[in-house]
């Protein structure tokens, strides 16, 4: 007969010992999961475009992680204020998209009527418009559409 070990638990919260550089101003979490990241990430990445792009300019400069703390600090307040301001603006709709996101495995095509209102109340109060990189010009976005039609690809 085969011997049972018993199952040791080492849960510690990690504490990175290395303190920041103090040229890195602070900056606290997010504080969402990634359900409402995904449902405000379109808006994120117009309200937050030029603060993403020098992050991603600095990175594509050198590959220190210690090189961009400051961009990505700032890549962090820009969408910090963003989901402020959404929830200011359009709480109800907001978490109607995002909860609908994380009931349906984070799927999008699964939660367009949310995803209409919440695009209405942010194109309404922040003047902010969820266009999808990569989509054929002169036609209407996906989550535009009336009656999308979603096809598989056979392999």
């Amino acid at each position: 007969m085969a011997s049972h070990r018993q199952a040791v638990f080492n849960d510690q919260p990690y504490v990175d010992p290395n303190p920041l550089p103090t040229s890195v101003p602070p900056v606290d979490e997010l504080g969402t999961t990634s359900a409402p990241l995904k449902s405000a990430s379109f808006f994120i990445g117009q309200y937050c475009k030029e603060v993403n792009e020098d992050f991603m300019l600095c990175k594509s400069e050198n590959r220190d992680p210690a090189h961009c703390l400051k961009e990505g600090r700032k890549v962090t307040r820009c969408a910090t204020e963003l989901i402020r301001k959404m929830r200011e603006s359009c709480l109800a709709e907001f978490d109607a998209h995002w909860q609908c996101l994380e009931k349906n495995n984070q799927y999008f095509q699964a939660c367009r009527v949310p995803e209409k209102a919440l695009n209405s109340c942010v194109f309404t109060k922040l003047n902010l418009t969820k266009t999808i990189p990569g989509s054929p010009e002169g036609q209407p976005q996906v989550h535009e559409k009336e009656k999308p039609i979603f096809t598989r690809v056979q392999k």
